[in-house]
Order: C-alpha cells, then structure tokens, then sequence
C-alpha cells in the first residue's frame, strides 16, 4: 500500500531516493495504522447482522481518526523537508490518506460480513442438527408410553376374562421392558434382533387376539445383517391392529419380508369405522428415518392391502453425520 501510494511521488524524475523512501514510509505507517484500527473495531460475531448506521459510524470514526494521524505524518514530513510547502503536502497526503482509509475500511467490512456470512450458516445448521435430534429424542421418548397403554389395556382385558396366560403375559412384558431399556439409546438396531423382538412381541398379541392375527416372517438371511430403528416392526403390527377390524373368522393377515432393498411390511385392509388414534405409529417411524438416513419411508394403500416400505440401512453407508 506504501510503495503504490507513491507512484506519483515516483512519476516525478527529480526527486530524491530520501525524499522518495520518506514518502513511503509515510503511506506504510499510514496505512498499518488504519488497518489495526478498522481491525480492532470490527464487532464481536454475532448471529445478528451489522446495520448500516453501524458500518457508517465505524468508517466515519475511522475517518476522523486517519486525518489526525495524518496530520501529524505530515508535520514529521515538514521537519524533515522543510522547502515543502506545509498545506500542499497536507492537502496531498489527507487525499491519498481518505483513499488508503476507505480502501482498508472497505476490504475488512467485506471480509467480515463473508465471515458473518459463513459463521451464521454453520449456527444456522448446528441449531438445525440440534433441532431434528431433538426431535428424534422425543420420538424415542414416544414409543415406551404409547406401548405401555396398549400393553396394560391388553393385560386389564385378560384379567376381566380370567385368561390364564395373564401371568406369562406379566413375565414377557417384563422381558420386553428389559429389551426396550437396553435398546432405547441406539439409533439403529440389526433386523434379527429386532425381529427377535417382535417375535416376543407376537407372544403378548396372542395372548389376547387367539387365532385372530396372522403374521409371515420371510426376512431373508442377507436383510438380517441390515439395520433399521428400534422398535419399528412393533410400531407397524401395533398400526395394523389399531387401525382394522378382524375377529378369528376374518383374521387380519400381515406379511413382513423383504424386497430390493426394503423390508416390507403389508396388511390386508379390514377398515374400522371407529378409532381412536394418537398419531404416534407411522408418523414416528417417518421422523426417525428422517434423521437417520435420507432415504423415505414408502407408504401405499388401496383397496385391499396397507403396504409400509421401510428401507434397509447400512450404518456405515446411510447414516446422517
């Protein structure tokens, strides 16, 4: 900045290589001067922007600030060349002071509103992150609950009809309890284990709906090694049962296999006319596969069948950073 600022000083052929390293020197310390100045005054970051009266008063007070300084540059520059005339030489290095000042003024504001810039996006993001698991905190959170009042609601009906299988039902809800506390930090579990599971699951469900549900497993070996969210394939048969109708001689069937990439879960239709939901199951499931991975949950339904394709993930590969 010192040696451009005295290429006019250069242009003239007759002046002294003193007079000529002066020069520069002056526009040097100048120049560093308002650099450490405009440097230390950039605000702390902040998420909020800089206003516009802000930037105004940080270059106006940079201004002022330059034209003293400059001031008495230029009485050292007098002392020193006295056959100068003191106000054109002020006049002079006022005017190439203003031009280094707004030139520095100008480059650091721009550097820091792209640091802002840059620092509000990553805050912007990191907040974002903490929201969604947040939310996929809650979600967790949502299944033991939503469980347990349909596991008590399915315990008070085998002790009204004295069924004898209410204590192992009491045994297995205990076991099943054991598995959901060991479970509950993990975002994702292998699909044997989770089949294993809902294969005690199942215990519970029978006892209580006795030839009324009809369940397939035809998870293939290879799919098993796969990984999926805790407590999904409960969540669905949970959403089968409460959203159909069936009794022992209209059985609701469910099929859960896997096909090109997807363990699928599918239910033929037996719609219930009166429900009471609490929006728990699939919307559940939705959220936590959003945090997860960026794959979709995959949901069709028609007349005849309720059809769930949940992809299969492989940590390494489909889980968010």
């Amino acid at each position: 900045m010192g040696i451009l600022a005295s290429i006019p000083k250069i242009l003239q052929l007759n002046i002294t290589f003193t007079e000529l390293t002066v020069d520069a020197l002056i526009a040097f310390l100048f120049s560093l001067f308002v650099w450490y100045v405009n440097l230390f005054t950039l605000p702390k970051f902040s998420i909020v922007s800089i206003t516009k009266l802000t930037i105004i008063k940080k270059v106006a007070f940079s201004l002022i600030l330059g034209l003293i300084v400059m001031v008495i540059l230029v009485f050292f520059h007098q002392l020193a060349f006295p056959k100068y005339s003191f106000f054109s030489m002020l006049m002079m290095y006022q005017f190439r002071g203003i031009l280094i000042n707004l030139t520095i003024s100008m480059m650091l504001l721009f550097l820091y509103q792209t640091f802002h810039a840059q620092q509000v996006k990553l805050q912007m993001e990191r907040l974002k992150s903490e929201n969604i698991k947040a939310q996929y905190e809650l979600l967790k959170q949502q299944i033991d609950p939503h469980f347990l009042f349909n596991s008590l609601n399915t315990l008070k009906s085998m002790i009204d009809i004295q069924d004898i299988g209410a204590s192992d039902f009491v045994v297995e809800l205990s076991n099943f309890y054991r598995f959901s506390l060991e479970s509950r930090k993990e975002d994702l579990i292998a699909v044997y284990k989770e089949i294993e599971v809902l294969e005690a699951y199942l215990f519970l469900l029978n006892s209580r709906y006795e030839g009324s549900i009809v369940i397939d497993l035809l998870v293939d070996e290879q799919a098993k090694g796969s990984m999926i969210p805790p407590f999904t394939l409960q969540l669905l048969v949970e959403n089968c049962i409460k959203h159909n109708s069936f009794t022992s001689k209209r059985p609701l069937f469910i099929a859960i296999y896997t096909e090109e990439g997807y363990l699928i879960v599918r239910n033929n239709y037996l719609f219930k006319k009166k429900e009471n939901s609490a929006g728990v199951g699939l919307d559940n499931i939705k959220g936590r596969y959003r945090y997860i991975s960026q794959k979709q949950v995959e949901i069709t339904k028609s007349e005849d069948f309720f059809i769930v394709k949940l992809p299969l993930l492989y940590e390494n590969i489909d889980r968010r950073g």
